[in-house]
């Protein structure tokens, strides 16, 4: 694994699940971690615990990424206790499913004001703040983006929306020596599928086998591309969508 001693990374949505795994996975390296989070501080606090216990360094920050006075706040605090900022990590996102016809306009706003005006207004306040050696984003989108599941009409739209972020970033923020690629999980296992009931029931058994790997995916098994796009071993891949399912296709 890839040596990020000296780096800084913001990890959006950190507190828990895939978050969290990234957070712990890129301090375990070397980096330095923001572990950022809007309402569970609890949880944030744990993350930065067990970082800070085992030797890393690591901070919280609250912050909603749908506001761009926090989104500028998150950046100034990350800034001022480490000095800078090489690597971004759009994980904070929201999903809920139901039919077409249970759609509601607070829905589709909370689902596009989260995970996509989010993920805009914190990559231009990390172009702000990366040096002249450039910076790494990485946005979590989700298989969805490119799937075909019912029920899943708004959140796959705000994920698809999030890869064509990735895209068209990645050529406009080129000539800054900004990378920006995306990870897409499969179904992982998360605080959030547990609190959806779908843990030890027979959907989670479909799920499952779905999965060539015969599992569900765990958050430092996405954490691990995650590694690899915010490391040197990336530096000639931009605008790239890698798959981390285990050969999940929704």
């Amino acid at each position: 694994m890839s040596n990020l001693n000296g780096k800084v990374a913001i990890v959006t949505g950190a507190s828990k699940g895939v978050g969290a795994g990234v957070a712990k996975n890129l301090a375990a390296s070397g980096a330095s971690v923001v572990v950022n989070y809007t309402s569970a501080k609890a949880d944030a606090d744990k993350v930065v615990a067990e970082i800070t216990s085992k030797g890393g360094k690591a901070l919280a920050v609250q912050a909603d990424v749908s506001k761009a006075a926090d989104v500028a706040r998150l950046f100034t605090e990350a800034k001022a206790t480490f000095g800078q900022i090489d690597i971004l990590v759009n994980n904070a996102g929201v999903y809920a499913f139901a039919p077409l016809e249970a759609l509601t306009e607070d829905d589709f706003h909370r689902h596009f004001n989260i995970n996509v005006l989010g993920t805009l207004l914190t990559t231009r306040e990390a172009a702000k703040y990366f040096g002249p050696a450039g910076g790494s984003v990485i946005n979590i989108s989700s298989g969805a983006s490119i799937g075909r599941m019912p029920n899943t009409v708004v959140y796959a739209a705000s994920k698809s929306a999030m890869d064509a972020v990735t895209r068209v970033l990645s050529v406009e923020l080129a000539p800054k020596k900004i990378r920006v690629n995306t990870v897409a999980p499969g179904a992982t296992a998360t605080e959030g599928l547990t609190a959806m009931g779908a843990v030890g029931t027979d959907y989670e058994r479909v799920l499952v086998a779905t999965i060539p790997f015969g599992r569900l995916g765990r958050p430092d098994d996405i954490a691990k591309a995650v590694h690899f796009l915010a490391s040197d071993d990336s530096a000639w891949v931009t605008g790239e969508y890698i798959t981390a399912s285990g050969g999940q296709r929704l």
